[in-house]
């Protein structure tokens, strides 16, 4: 394992970096910089942002609150795509600015949907002998 490297592969760097991203994204919608109504409406978290290695690209995981009208929060922030990335190059030293994409984080509906099998009847009876 190289000494600037995590575990699980992925340079400090790019961690450091995503993590840096992933704040001003926050800020700016917590702020309500993004003109725009849906955004205005839902108050959005940016979960995750994951860097490529060469630092160029940008994957926003996002998830509105309750996951209420999520595809139209998706839609609003690809619509705003330019901004956000004006505002990312403006506040995260990079050499190039990065380019954004908008995804929408499934890790919770995952973790829902392990804990309901985990719970389920045939399950509980496997783990209880």
């Amino acid at each position: 394992m190289r000494h600037n490297a995590t575990p699980e592969g992925k340079s400090v760097r790019l961690l450091r970096v995503g993590e840096q991203v992933r704040h001003v994204l926050a800020e700016i919608l917590m702020r309500g910089d993004v003109h725009d109504e849906v955004l205005a409406a839902h108050s959005v978290s940016v979960t995750e942002v994951r860097m490529s290695p060469d630092l160029r690209h940008a994957t926003a995981f996002v998830r509105p609150l309750l996951a209420r009208d999520e595809a139209e929060v998706l839609k609003a922030l690809r619509t705003n795509t330019a901004y956000l990335q004006g505002e990312i190059a403006r506040r995260v030293n990079l050499k190039y600015a990065c380019r954004l994409k908008f995804l929408g984080d499934e890790s919770f509906d995952e973790g829902a949907r392990i804990d309901a099998l985990l719970r389920s009847p045939e399950v509980a009876r496997d783990l209880d002998e």
